[in-house]
């Protein structure tokens, strides 16, 4: 049986999708259960995974198997300001078009045409996580246990991040540490390669919201 071309480009875009969406899943959950993407079911057992990649890849396959009309609504959510603004790798979504169904020559034509856009489309990620002192988890996690009830202040004022990611963020995290931590991430998922340990140093340690100097000072060690 063939697929339909909605569902066709979304399976194709897939694994990219997971590389992309995994760094906030639950971002992701909650606006496509919002647009009614899911099924009850589908969202309850989706919810309950605990790994980020594991969550996308079952929130994707969900889509899948309900058919051309999620699938399609799913692109359009991933063309929304609020999703590009929260991934800025998904700015190639925007030029995803669906294909109509094709045969012989030209349809292995456009395969090799996708499979180029693809290669093309993919940001220099892995290239700047080689030597450009991105910071690193560990990192964040030690600043997340030193930021206290301040840290929607900090979020907005010193990392730009909106109110309304800050209220997804306290809804989906009930432990303040892992609210921080999801703040910290989300900051350098957005500013992908300026997202540095020195960079993230001089925006906590200015100000009114500066932080005492040895609960950021990880953020100037070097390997």
């Amino acid at each position: 049986m063939v697929e339909d071309p909605e569902v066709q480009l979304l399976r194709r875009q897939k694994a990219k999708l997971i590389e992309i969406l995994s760094a906030d899943a639950d971002f992701v959950l909650q606006h496509a259960d919002a647009r009614r993407l899911l099924s009850p079911p589908g969202y309850e057992r989706i919810k309950s995974c605990r790994v980020p990649s594991e969550k996308v890849t079952e929130l994707l396959d969900h889509v899948i198997q309900r058919g051309p009309k999620e699938a399609k609504g799913l692109f359009d959510l991933l063309k929304e300001h609020d999703m590009q603004e929260a991934f800025p790798r998904l700015s190639y979504a925007k030029d995803l078009q669906v294909q109509p169904p094709t045969s012989g020559e030209h349809e292995k034509s456009e395969k090799r045409k996708s499979s180029s856009e693809k290669e093309d489309d993919i940001p220099p990620m892995k290239s700047c996580r080689r030597g450009c002192g991105l910071v690193k988890e560990k990192q964040l996690m030690f600043v997340a246990r030193n930021i206290g009830k301040s840290w929607r202040e900090i979020g907005i004022l010193a990392l730009n991040i909106s109110s309304v990611k800050l209220d997804q963020i306290e809804v989906d995290h009930s432990v303040h540490v892992d609210r921080v931590f999801a703040m910290l991430r989300f900051w350098r998922n957005c500013q992908r390669g300026k997202a540095t340990a020195p960079h993230l140093h001089s925006l906590l340690s200015q100000d009114d919201w500066a932080l005492p100097p040895e609960s950021i000072d990880c953020l100037l060690e070097t390997d």
